[in-house]
């Protein structure tokens, strides 16, 4: 029999926990052998979390994974650390679940005969972004209890709860963000040598997601950069590429010279792009030598990728030298590149950016140039937030949900009441993410 919880329902984030939670009611689960059928107030199937029965917490957290209230959240961040692995996987993924924009019905029956299951993946939630969350805060305590459970004697447990740690902490702002990194550095840091290979990719992956570069972080603990340097030599390729993804999003400068040098030892292919990459996002002084000099590559990859690496620079005397590189130039990756430059460095326009939008190849791309440059550009990009397509809507959400800029708050708040449900959403998770901002001064 399916079992599902009904309730007072609302918009995510927006209800009272102790009002809503003595309401709600779950329908059709067994907690007790002797009970074939039960109707269980919300409390107490909360409280079978710790009932001595492993049974008995197994079948609590499968119910409460299904139902994903925010109600739910602290008492799951227990059941995390529990005693039995199969209570700690279906309480992660009903933590994920509680937190997804989207949320997963594990089991369902269609037309009453094929009953479909859908697992909720912690390394699929990770994959898909912080994008993928919806706008509703994730509890320090919820934070704390995956990232000890990563350390679980079961490596399957371990690595679920890492991922899902990752996939959850890209949330937090403000206060909250500065305390969790503070707090997860050293555990990270040490799982960055830890004999397995899957751990060892996770924990590289999860500290490019917690340590990204926000305007107005303070820098990253050395011990925690330096723990993702050394990964560079690792022997498994798949660790080598996420280490040199990971100090590019932290922008680590202290990484410049042992990138540079594996740059020019690879010279081409996955390994120097990888490489290439990471430089060119941390932007160095030191790297603008390299990239000019990449500037005539053959590859239309190194040379957008130096483009991208002049741009965030800030040195707008390298303007000339890009001009000159895009002449006779036919590869649009390399000319959107180009106009990114000219943005950066030049406070050009961004309206051939925010027109890719509506394009499928270029879009994601489009949205990462865009939340580079939204700071300060607030009402340049408020037009685009009046655009017919939802999509193009939705995405300036985002976009300026990451800028920073006290100047999106109108914006955003504006969009919380679109008819279109998903831009809604992301002007909801926008506002939340400029909140923070508001908290950490990024104004």
């Amino acid at each position: 029999m399916p079992v599902f919880l009904v309730g007072k329902t609302g918009r995510a984030g927006q209800v009272g926990l102790a009002g809503r939670a003595g309401r709600l009611v779950l329908f059709g689960l067994c907690l007790a052998p002797s009970v074939a059928v039960a109707q269980v107030p919300f409390d107490q199937a909360v409280a079978e979390l710790s009932n001595p029965e492993p049974e008995n917490r197994l079948r609590a957290a499968t119910l409460l994974k299904g139902a994903a209230y925010p109600e739910a959240a602290l008492p799951l961040a227990k059941a995390v650390l529990d005693a039995e692995d199969a209570v700690q996987f279906e309480a992660i993924a009903a933590e994920l679940n509680i937190f997804l924009a989207t949320k997963i019905v594990p089991k369902k029956r269609v037309g009453l005969v094929v009953e479909v299951r859908t697992k909720i993946a912690a390394e699929a939630a990770f994959s898909a972004g912080p994008l993928a969350l919806g706008a509703m805060p994730v509890p320090l305590e919820v934070l704390t209890a995956l990232r000890t459970a990563a350390r679980d004697n079961n490596p399957r447990v371990g690595l679920e709860a890492l991922y899902a740690f990752g996939a959850l902490a890209s949330e937090p702002t403000g206060a909250v963000r500065r305390e969790l990194r503070q707090m997860s550095g050293p555990e990270l840091a040490a799982m960055v040598g830890s004999s397995d290979e899957a751990l060892r990719a996770a924990s590289v992956r999860v500290i490019g997601r917690v340590y990204s570069a926000h305007a107005s972080d303070d820098e990253v603990d050395t011990s925690v950069g330096d723990a993702v340097i050394t990964a560079l030599n690792d022997q498994n390729k798949l660790v080598k590429l996420a280490s040199m993804e990971t100090l590019g999003a932290m922008r680590y400068g202290r990484a410049v010279e042992a990138l540079t040098r594996l740059f020019e030892y690879y010279k081409q292919g996955e390994l120097a792009e990888g490489a290439l990459d990471a430089l060119a996002h941390i932007a160095h002084p030191a790297s603008i030598p390299l990239f000019t000099s990449q500037l005539a590559a053959k590859s239309s990859v190194m040379k957008t990728m130096a483009i991208e690496g002049l741009a965030r620079s800030g040195d707008s005397s390298q303007m000339d030298a890009i001009e000159a590189a895009l002449k006779g130039q036919h590869d649009e990756r390399v000319i959107f590149a180009g106009t990114f430059a000219s943005a950066m460095l030049e406070n050009g326009s961004i309206e051939r950016i925010a027109d890719a939008l509506l394009r499928p190849k270029q879009r994601e791309l489009a949205k990462q140039y865009l939340a580079e440059l939204a700071k300060g550009r607030a009402n340049a990009l408020g037009r685009y937030a009046q655009d017919p397509d939802a999509g193009v809507r939705a995405d300036i959400a985002d976009i300026l949900g990451f800028s920073g800029d006290a100047a999106a708050k109108p914006i955003v708040e504006s969009l919380i009441k679109d008819e279109d449900k998903q831009v809604a959403l992301a002007a909801e998770r926008a506002a939340l993410r400029l909140r923070g901002s508001d908290a950490r001064g990024d104004r």
